[in-house]
């Protein structure tokens, strides 16, 4: 039997003690501790094994204070890279406490609720170690003990929770004599949730103290390992944090051991009998360049390959989108001027855009430039870099979509923000030229709506298809069936009145090759819907009042064609 697909296994010892199939990357251990950096930032986008990694650390480096449990973890790491290294890596095994925290689950309405769920992650991570607190207490002054436990079961106050990192450090020192290994798994999403939510500043002011009592004046500190998706200004979160090393996707360093490299998805593709599928794998799912490393989004490549275990033939699908709120590119499309949408427009037709590269941001600086913005897309994953240069002091990067999985994201993203769009407009005129059969009426609102919008030109047809279906629908006295999302290959439209007695219409939708085909691709759009006879579904249902109309579109513009036939 072959081993189960690890999809949403981000703990290390359940991933191996499971049997799922594991991509080896515990080397990172290795590279970590050549690193020697006090504070580790490493910022990846979502879902790109960062929870997996920091699950590694703690089941490598923690000491359980249990011989037998210590030995369990050794296990769990048998066979794999970090056994071949030298023993000064492997001695390490085992050697400090660990304080894992995840704030993951801080994605809340309000600034209560968030702070709730972090006060409650803290409190599961003290009493996880309340064994050994107990096992050594006599070693704790009367407030340290009496402060551990009131953290512990969730009752202690929120000062006394912003210093509690550096708390636990400083008793775990008292007990067993040695320093603390911090792992903060997505220590920004509170902070973007916040931003969105409404109350950022309460946010960060919490966040702030509880990283400085941890990770500036802890003297019982290890190492610390923090992930994230961002890097959020250094002046805001991490104040006066001068050993802090940040290891973004532009460093060369370490980029192999987030994603999936292409050998390692190669190699996946074989073992699970799927490497036919290997060119599908490959457009939708590949693109993204960390540091000078081509990497997959693993998330992605396991849920396609799950797919492919029932079907091989199966569609790939953007899966990626599910993970996450996708919330920076809806305020990017939302609040896009003229400019910008060329610039959307430019990057969904494969072309590049010059970024100059700001690390340091916060989510307030979102919108206070378009560079900020391409460079949050950016650094989440939603554009890659295609080549870097320097100028003028500054690092340039040559931005691209990554891959088709992610141009899916923007497109799907953009229909709908279109929709939300036509639904305050009234296209009253637009029915009523159709009515009349004012071809030219209709090109000019049409025209006009398209110049409004993003389009998207590698699926012209998809976005013309679903641009016109979505403005037609807007009418409260037609119905509109689309033919192309009945599934029956035919990009015409039908718009017809409840009543049998009134007024029903055929559009059929071309996409020109230039802007000089327009008006001859419409005649063509309304002969075929004649040759075809499109118009017989609405005849058999009793439609007497049937026009045909034609559409073509090429880019920001597009031609209308009325022919009225009789019979």
């Amino acid at each position: 039997m072959r081993k189960a697909l690890p999809i949403g296994v981000e703990n290390f010892e359940d991933m191996v003690k499971s049997d799922y199939y594991y991509v080896d990357k515990t080397l990172f251990i290795k590279e970590l501790l050549d690193l020697k950096g006090k504070v580790n930032l490493f910022t990846r986008p979502r879902r790109f094994g960062k929870t997996l990694n920091l699950s590694m650390f703690r089941y490598f480096f923690e000491d359980t204070g249990d011989l037998t449990r210590n030995e369990q973890y050794r296990k769990l790491f048998q066979g794999m890279k970090i056994m071949e290294a030298k023993e000064s890596y492997t001695n390490q095994m085992g050697a400090y406490p660990v304080f894992e925290l995840t704030l993951k689950s801080a994605k809340q309405e309000d600034y209560d609720v968030a702070y709730y769920m972090i006060q409650t992650a803290i409190a599961t991570e003290f009493e996880r170690h309340r064994r050994v607190m107990e096992g050594g207490k006599e070693s704790l002054s009367l407030r340290e003990y009496e402060q551990y436990i009131a953290i512990a079961e969730g009752q202690a106050e929120e000062k006394v929770i912003r210093n509690s990192l550096q708390l636990f450090c400083q008793c775990m020192y008292k007990i067993t004599g040695k320093n603390t290994a911090i792992l903060i798994d997505e220590y920004d999403v509170p902070l973007e949730n916040a931003y969105f939510k409404g109350f950022y500043d309460e946010m960060i002011d919490f966040i702030r103290s509880l990283f400085e009592s941890a990770l500036k004046t802890n003297e019982h500190l290890q190492f610390a390992v923090i992930t994230g998706c961002l890097r959020v200004s250094k002046e805001s979160i991490f104040t006066g944090l001068n050993h802090l090393n940040i290891i973004s996707v532009l460093d060369k360093n370490y980029s192999e051991y987030f994603g999936f490299t292409e050998q390692e998805v190669l190699k996946m593709m074989k073992y699970y009998g799927a490497e036919s599928r290997f060119a599908t794998m490959k457009e939708w799912y590949d693109g993204y360049t960390f540091g000078n490393t081509e990497v997959y989004n693993p998330w992605s490549v396991l849920k396609f390959l799950y797919d492919l275990q029932s079907d091989v033939q199966a569609f790939p699908r953007p899966y990626w989108v599910n993970t996450s709120s996708n919330d920076i590119v809806k305020d990017l499309i939302g609040r896009a001027d003229r400019e910008t949408k060329m610039q959307i427009e430019m990057l969904l037709d494969g072309g590049t855009l010059d970024i100059q590269v700001h690390e340091e941001v916060t989510y307030e600086d979102m919108h206070g430039s378009g560079e900020n913005l391409w460079n949050f897309l950016y650094f989440t994953g939603y554009l890659t870099k295609e080549s870097e240069y320097f100028k003028e002091s500054s690092i340039f990067l040559r931005a691209r979509i990554p891959n088709i999985e992610v141009k899916t994201i923007y497109q799907n993203t953009i229909m709908r923000w279109f929709k939300e769009l036509v639904k305050k407009e009234d296209f009253h005129d637009l029915y009523q030229a159709m009515e009349a059969g004012d071809a030219q009426r209709m090109t000019d609102i049409l025209g006009s709506q398209l110049f409004q919008t993003i389009s998207f030109y590698d699926s012209a047809e998809n976005f013309c298809h679903g641009f016109l279906t979505g403005i037609l629908s807007q009418s409260e006295n037609y119905l509109v069936k689309s033919n192309r999302e009945s599934g029956n290959g035919r990009s015409d439209i039908m718009v017809k009145s409840p009543s049998l007695r009134g007024r029903s219409f055929v559009l059929g939708v071309k996409v020109s090759e230039s802007i000089d085909d327009l008006e001859k691709d419409a005649r063509k759009a309304v002969q075929q819907i004649y040759d075809k006879k499109y118009m017989e579904e609405l005849r058999t249902e009793g439609y007497k009042k049937i026009d045909c109309y034609g559409v073509s579109f090429y880019r920001k513009d597009c031609e209308v064609c009325f022919e009225k036939r009789i019979g």
